[in-house]
């Protein structure tokens, strides 16, 4: 279910964009799922529709879902179109982790308990299911 935080500094086409990412990464929307009219989600979410259009675009541009006129939105791939080199991907996911076990430190979490956070989230998206595509 994708919810958006109206308190959050990330503007909400974002949240959208990253909570449909999370998705389709997890396995939770398949290529062929469709995805909520514009307007609907919008509605849903008490946002305006150009925040949910813009996130669709994004979406779209990615190769992640595509639109179709008069059948909605669907989700296209469950991987996106490589814009980047591998290497570039991995650089910036090892400064984006970096970040994140910043914040844990920071926050006094300990060790053993970050490395099981890590653990269950990547048990959430790297299933036996995912691991044969």
């Amino acid at each position: 279910m994708l919810t958006i935080r109206l308190d959050s500094p990330v503007p909400l086409a974002e949240q959208i964009r990253l909570g449909i990412r999370r998705e389709i990464a997890s396995g939770e929307l398949k290529p062929g799922a469709p995805l909520p009219p514009v307007r609907q989600l919008a509605g849903d979410l008490g946002v305006n529709f150009n925040t949910v259009a813009r996130a669709y675009r994004d979406l779209e541009q990615q190769g992640l879902v595509t639109s179709l006129r008069g059948r909605g939105t669907v989700v296209a791939s469950s991987t996106e179109t490589r814009r980047e080199s591998v290497a570039v991907v991995r650089t910036r996911l090892a400064e984006r982790i970096r970040n994140i076990l910043s914040d844990a430190r920071l926050a006094g979490l300990p060790r053993d308990s970050v490395q099981r956070i890590m653990q269950q989230e990547l048990a959430a998206f790297w299933t036996e299911e995912r691991k044969e595509r």
